[in-house]
């Protein structure tokens, strides 16, 4: 069985545009995925610490009282977002497990700086209240000034970070 390829990428984009005009539209939010990990982080507090979630300002606004954190379309959207991942990639032929490294670097170290990247990017999207494609498509499409310089940002620093990181894959 043969990998398909993948879809033009300017071709992607229109379809992303049509599903960002539908979340709009359907939800009166954009799409972004920092604001359910949040929502799943409450709700795993409720479970273990209830009356902390009923008094911490931040915990409250999302599940405290009779309110579930659960019970909101972003959820929705990221577990879609998820198993619509799943489906394409079956579909395609290209799901499977691998670690995507370059030969100079262990899987142990890999996953490692995996993991602590993605912690920095989790802090970062709460920090700059939105993660990269809330920012980046939501805001950009609203053109929100906040959203374009953070974009900016990104690539700025991802250009200069690759210049540092680049002879770890080749």
């Amino acid at each position: 069985m043969e990998k398909k390829a993948y879809i033009n990428p300017y071709v992607a984009g229109v379809f992303l545009g049509f599903v960002l005009f539908g979340a709009f539209a359907l939800t009166h939010s954009g799409l972004g995925a920092s604001g359910a990990i949040s929502r799943l982080q409450v709700a795993a507090t409720d479970v273990v610490a209830q009356p902390h979630v009923d008094r911490v300002g931040y915990f409250a606004a999302m599940g405290g009282g009779d309110r579930h954190p659960l019970d909101h379309s972003s959820v929705l959207m990221l577990l879609g977002t998820f198993a619509g991942g799943l489906a394409s990639a079956y579909r395609n032929r290209r799901l499977k497990v691998e670690i995507c490294k370059g030969p100079k670097i262990s899987n142990k170290k890999r996953l490692i700086y995996a993991v602590l990247g993605g912690i920095l990017m989790g802090y970062g999207a709460r920090f700059a209240r939105g993660c990269t494609s809330g920012q980046a498509l939501s805001g950009g499409a609203v053109l929100s000034a906040g959203s374009w310089v953070f974009m900016f940002s990104v690539f700025i620093g991802g250009y200069l970070m690759a210049y540092f990181v680049r002879r770890l894959w080749n």
